[in-house]
């Protein structure tokens, strides 16, 4: 089987890293974003490191956990790296929920950071 390729790589461990940062201790978080980062959570938008760790840590649970069900990743023509996952998680003792998000990535200072991030639950309404 061939090697992935290294945006695929990239796009994967930061993956892990994310999820895991955000299981454990959303504080954390910071170290990912940058100040001109953008988060849309559910539709609300935040901009910079800190007001996205504001509203992270700010969510309504104390435990929760993140299953990827996939993932996929793309270059981007400026050099970055487009991941998109679909997953589930469960929170606190709510139900397991299915959830979407997409990073865009970017190679500062030989640190990947994430420079876009949208979040949305899998609700859907019928009717």
């Amino acid at each position: 089987m061939a090697e992935q390729p290294l945006w695929e790589q990239i796009g994967s461990s930061f993956v892990q890293h994310y999820y895991q940062m955000f299981d454990s201790d959303r504080s954390q978080l910071g170290s990912i974003y940058i100040d001109t980062s953008c988060l849309t959570w559910e539709g609300q938008p935040y901009q910079g490191k800190i007001a996205i760790v504001e509203k992270l840590t700010s969510l309504p649970f104390t435990k929760i956990a993140h299953s990827i069900t996939a993932q996929d990743h793309q270059p981007t023509p400026d050099n970055c790296i487009l991941s998109m996952v679909i997953g589930q998680l469960k929170a606190d003792e709510d139900s397991i929920i299915g959830f979407h998000q997409s990073f865009i990535l970017k190679n500062i200072n030989d640190a990947w950071v994430c420079t876009n991030d949208m979040f949305r639950l899998a609700i859907h309404n019928f009717g």
